[in-house]
């Protein structure tokens, strides 16, 4: 099974963003853009692992201590690599405690075998993918009036262990445990 560990979006945030992925969809449609329902802020990308390897993931990933809950903030567009020859369009995420909870992620999974991360973290949500690293100049002209944009923000309470399963019709994700942040400062 290929496992992600990620933060939920709520239906707010979701709707406010497929509203702008709209508006970016008719300036231009090549590019491969979410779909809304599958919005989450990354915390760690575990991979392929085995099914009999899943019980010990979900066991590490109980024992991760975040703060009760989170602010997250979803501000401006950027692009990876980079606006030169973009690959990935991302709306931005805002929340100065995240970088340590994926670090708390990431040093919990070691031991069942999952790698270090080697790069910095970067949270952010992936708009679009783009088969060519150019943007049209109707995309180019929305996205450059966006970069500071404000989506909002909510709390985020638990982050979930996911499956990712490629279809035709695009990645289809599902939760296969939710670990709800504690007034303690420890998920369950």
């Amino acid at each position: 099974m290929r496992l992600f560990v990620a933060l939920p979006i709520s239906s707010q945030l979701s709707e406010r963003l497929a509203r702008f992925v709209g508006e970016l969809r008719r300036a231009d449609a090549k590019p491969r853009w979410a779909n809304p329902e599958n919005l989450h802020v990354t915390l760690k990308f575990i991979g392929q692992l085995a099914d009999e390897r899943l019980a010990d993931v979900e066991k590490a990933l109980g024992k991760v201590a975040p703060r009760p809950q989170m602010a997250l903030e979803i501000r401006g567009i950027g692009f990876f690599p980079n606006h030169r020859r973009p690959a990935v369009v991302w709306a931005g995420i805002e929340a100065p405690e995240l970088a340590s909870l994926a670090a708390q992620i990431d040093e919990a999974l070691a031991p069942c075998g999952v790698a270090r991360e080697t790069r910095p973290f970067l949270p952010h949500l992936t708009l679009a993918r783009l088969k060519e690293p150019r943007l049209s100049g109707p995309l180019r002209a929305l996205v450059a009036n966006s970069r500071d944009r404000l989506f909002g923000g909510q709390i985020a309470t638990e982050f979930h262990l996911m499956e990712s399963k490629t279809k035709s019709t695009g990645a289809e994700y599902t939760t296969l445990h939710s670990f709800p942040f504690t007034a303690e400062g420890r998920s369950q």
